[in-house]
């Protein structure tokens, strides 16, 4: 009996059998550990049939037994890739353990003599480490022995993945280009034979044209789709054609075709086919609807116009940037005013008209708008074309989308030079008067200081009327004007500042015994004068007989901002008991009253607590800075 495949070759004839390296292995495999046992015990057929299967080309394999004990030659076993040469040998349902049931329905199959044919079959593979997914056209046939029954079955395998794949990216890219050619205005296609003057084209394109879609699918000269093209642009048109056949360039056209329903605006788009003598042959292309992008590009140009226009009628300077910044438009009043060529202040050449001193500066706040989002605004100084550098105020604001990205800025620059010089020349003015005003104040108080000596029975009173003097000219200092010249303080124009300046000769070293809580507000000047005088009183009783005239007393003055009213509480505590006097009298408490409810339209309450006295104020919040009283006036 056999113990190879071909026991009656030659030596030379079988080593040229073994040269196939499926071959050699199925001769050098030890068949007897297998169900199927020594080769020598197999019947005729089947060596018949594995010799066939060994010398073809095409992936065989065979599934023999009732566990399928696989056979295969070289062409299968580069399908199964690193899993051979494992498998050779073994059950089917081991070998491919991802597809047992498969393998296991086409061995009892095969053992039952029936057939099959499988076209593009899809499997889940484990031939690389990793189940990936192949299809194959598999042909099943049962394998018979010399009585004519089924022992296994035998399969042809072509691997015909690359295929499908490929068709399904076809169709996927087929899809995707139905997909997009619907989603977009294109008209349709043509191909104009050049040689012949015959120009095909579907439907769509035809009845553009206003021409027959059955005579367009057989060919009509190209002079019948003109008659469709405007007679303003038949000639241009014409003269483009020409060109591109002559030199076989790309052809690009926008021209109008007249409908019945209006005028279409479509971008033909094409090149000519040339033969060997460079001559155009064929010319195909397409055509696409363009009519409302025109209308949109018309309606930008007619609202651009509009805006330089606007922009260069105004008496500012107007520009306008990228989203970064970048620097793309100026009106004509900057070029009127800077001087500079046009183009020249693109980008960051802007940042050269600027002073020096005002270059890193003007870029920072720009920089922080750009970061921000944030209105821009700030002076600075600008080269006007005569040389001179000029005071301006530069604005600008972003243009937001539906989704709040910035799409642009729009700017100002606004010459300030003039009233810029004329408040410096008031904030001198200002300063002069302000120095008079302290001097009145100081002659006041000399004038009173002087008469008290002549007079010694008027001390006491010579003395409080010098501390109002003095609560007066506080008042004024504080509330003055102040600009970059004179410079500025931190809590300028608040009412905690005005209790910090009025109150700190009631201190004791770094102790602060009058505190300022709750909510804060502008004061302006017509304010600061009445709640000077007020302050001044309270803290002088408190002195006398309150809070203040005990080593461990303090004063807590609490702000509380209503709609329309604010509210301020004196409240001592720490001092000595106090009791309701019998009368209140006095010219103290006539200015308190004077001061808060003539001058302020306010209201004053005193409580006289065991535990000091409160003190309550409420005031209409338009009474409190000047502002405040412009706004609430009727309109005329």
């Amino acid at each position: 009996m056999p113990k190879t495949l071909f026991p009656q070759a030659t030596a030379e004839e079988g080593a040229r059998f073994e040269l196939d390296p499926t071959i050699k292995l199925f001769n050098e495999f030890d068949w007897s550990k297998t169900e199927l046992g020594p080769l020598s015990g197999w019947s005729s057929s089947v060596i018949s049939a594995v010799r066939n299967m060994m010398v073809a080309t095409t992936p065989t394999v065979m599934l023999i037994g009732p566990h399928g004990i696989l056979l295969y030659n070289t062409g299968y076993a580069v399908f199964a890739g690193p899993k051979h040469p494992q498998i050779f040998g073994q059950p089917a349902v081991e070998a491919w353990p991802e597809v047992a049931d498969f393998n296991r329905e086409n061995i009892e199959r095969g053992l039952r003599g029936e057939g099959k044919s499988m076209l593009g079959q899809e499997l889940r593979l484990n031939r690389h480490g990793s189940l990936e997914t192949v299809w194959l056209d598999l042909h099943y046939s049962p394998v018979l022995d010399e009585a004519g029954s089924p022992v296994g079955t035998i399969c042809v395998v072509i691997d015909v993945t690359v295929r499908v794949m490929a068709e399904q990216a076809l169709a996927r890219s087929e899809e995707r280009l139905s997909m997009a050619v619907s989603g977009t205005n294109l008209v349709g296609t043509w191909d104009w034979d050049v040689l012949n003057n015959r120009v095909t084209s579907d439907a769509s394109f035809a009845e553009l044209y206003g021409i027959d879609p059955d005579q367009a699918v057989r060919g009509l000269p190209i002079e019948e789709f003109f008659k469709g093209i405007h007679p303003d642009d038949v000639e241009r048109v014409n003269r483009e054609i020409q060109t591109v056949l002559a030199d076989g360039s790309p052809f690009h056209s926008e021209y109008r075709i007249v409908t019945e329903a209006g005028v279409v605006w479509v971008l033909a788009s094409g090149r000519p086919r040339l033969n060997a003598q460079s001559k155009a042959v064929r010319f195909p292309g397409v055509s696409v609807n363009i009519t409302e992008q025109k209308q949109v590009s018309e309606a930008l140009s007619a609202s651009e116009l509009r805006f330089r226009t606007l922009a260069d009628t105004m008496p500012q300077m107007v520009w306008s940037t990228l989203p970064d910044g970048y620097h793309d438009y100026y009106n004509a009043r900057w070029y009127e005013f800077t001087g500079v060529p046009e183009g020249t202040t693109d980008g960051k050449g802007w940042n050269n008209v600027f002073h020096p001193d005002d270059q890193e500066r003007a870029w920072s706040v720009w920089r922080e708008s750009l970061e921000t989002g944030k209105p821009y605004q700030i002076e600075y100084r600008l080269r006007h074309h005569s040389g001179q550098y000029r005071w301006t105020l530069g604005r600008a604001l972003p243009i937001r989308d539906a989704q709040g990205r910035i799409l642009r800025w729009i700017g100002t620059c606004t010459d300030i030079h003039e009233s810029r010089q004329a408040a410096n020349e008031r904030e001198l003015v200002a300063q002069e008067l302000s120095h008079r005003i302290k001097n009145i104040f100081a002659v006041l108080t000399g004038i009173i200081s002087l008469s008290a000596r002549n007079h010694p029975e008027a001390r006491s009173f010579a003395d409080q009327l010098r501390q109002r003097v003095f609560a007066l000219g506080e008042a004024h200092d504080f509330v003055r004007p102040h600009s970059h010249l004179s410079g500025s303080r931190d809590g300028q124009g608040m009412l905690s500042a005005l209790v910090d300046r009025l109150m700190r000769a009631y201190g004791q070293e770094d102790e602060q015994r009058v505190v300022f809580a709750g909510d804060d507000i502008a004061i302006d000047d017509a304010t600061a004068t009445p709640l000077a005088l007020l302050f001044h009183e309270l803290a002088t009783n408190a002195a006398k007989y309150g809070a203040l005239s005990s080593d461990d007393g303090m004063v807590v003055i609490t702000g509380a901002e209503g709609d329309d009213d604010y509210r301020l509480t004196w409240r001592e505590r720490g001092g000595p008991s106090v009791t309701q006097p019998a009368k209140l009298s006095g010219f103290g408490t006539r200015l308190v009253q004077m001061s808060v409810e003539g001058q302020m339209r306010g209201k004053v309450e005193r409580h006289w607590l065991p535990e000091g006295l409160v003190v309550e104020v409420t005031m209409p919040k338009d009474a409190l800075s000047r502002s405040s009283r412009l706004r609430s006036l009727p309109e005329v």
